[in-house]
């Protein structure tokens, strides 16, 4: 008949499995090479470049935008109809086949006055 381990024999055991299994993770990272994560296929929202897009009139430009999946962080509606966002090159050619969107252009700084002589 077999006897039983002592409580001192199961606790040195549970506690030799415990730091066997806490090890594990560290050992397969420091043994595994170095894979640098995959490029994206697009830089994330917050490097996309902000578009200012006008809205035929009379069509919602927070509608349109929705449409896309965009998100405005302006909406125009007295000088123009349109949005301003920040969109990936795959929105930018969705909003340019959309017949409602008359216009898709990257946002910049414009002046009025003609460049000095």
């Amino acid at each position: 008949m077999r006897s039983r381990p002592s409580g001192t024999r199961r606790a040195a055991v549970a506690v030799t499995v415990l730091a066997a299994v806490a090890a594990l993770p560290v050992t397969a990272t420091a043994a595994a090479p170095h894979d640098p994560a995959p490029l994206a296929a697009h830089p994330a929202p917050a490097e996309w470049p902000t578009y200012v897009v006008t809205v035929r009139r009379g069509m919602d430009p927070a509608m349109v935008a929705g449409h896309h999946g965009i998100r405005p962080v302006h909406v125009f509606r007295t000088a123009m109809n349109g949005f301003a966002a920040p969109l990936s090159p795959d929105q930018v050619a969705g909003l340019r086949a959309n017949p409602l969107v008359e216009s898709v252009e990257e946002d910049g700084v414009g002046s009025s006055f003609g460049t000095p002589a």
